[in-house]
């Protein structure tokens, strides 16, 4: 099932198993991982569609993460969800300057994910 592969980047254990459950449920695989210090190894192991990140993680911040996978040319393009608890201006400034594709705060609704990560997948599709 081609396009369909996700990486959640998240601590938190509440979070990944309600992601997880939306989204397989519409078809997608889902692979968490809860460190940020190698999660840059984890993405390139697992080559997802699209990835869904947190902000604070332990071991280096999503903001830390996004930038650094947008250096690499094979992940310039790889869409990105970044989730936070902290939607201040500046968190969203920052991520945009990083090269997030959609950022989200938590807490989020269920729609509000699954509408999400579909515009990402159609907007990658299209591209």
């Amino acid at each position: 099932m081609t396009g369909r592969h996700v990486l959640l980047i998240e601590d938190e254990p509440n979070i990944i198993e309600a992601i997880r459950f939306l989204l397989t449920r519409e078809g997608w695989k889902v692979d968490s991982h809860t460190h940020g210090g190698d999660a840059i190894e984890v993405v390139q192991r697992i080559k997802p569609d699209l990835l869904i990140l947190d902000v604070m993680l332990p071991g280096k911040s999503g903001m830390d993460i996004l930038q650094e996978l947008r250096a690499l040319p094979e992940y310039a393009n790889l869409p990105v969800l970044m989730l936070t608890a902290r939607g201040q201006m500046r968190d969203r400034d920052m991520a945009e300057r990083a090269g997030v594709s959609r950022f989200m705060t938590k807490p989020f609704s269920n729609i509000e994910v699954l509408d999400a990560v579909r515009d990402l997948l159609t907007q990658t599709s299209r591209s």
